[in-house]
């Protein structure tokens, strides 16, 4: 989806033209791509680690 089209129900302009802030807060989240955040980068990299162990902790004993 894209704001191409969008009309902003406070300022009634096109959103693309980011003319007030609400039209900038929507333009800004829809055209966010994404990626992780540092802390989902740490959930993740324990989350890893802790299935590691679990795999391997039985071998070790």
């Amino acid at each position: 989806m894209s704001c191409d089209h969008l009309i902003c129900a406070y300022c009634a302009g096109p959103v693309e033209e980011g003319r007030c802030s609400s039209c900038r807060a929507v333009r800004a989240q829809m055209h966010d791509h994404g990626g992780f955040t540092p802390q989902q980068l740490a959930i993740a990299a324990a989350l890893l680690l802790i299935l590691a162990f679990s795999l391997l902790a039985p071998h070790l004993a």
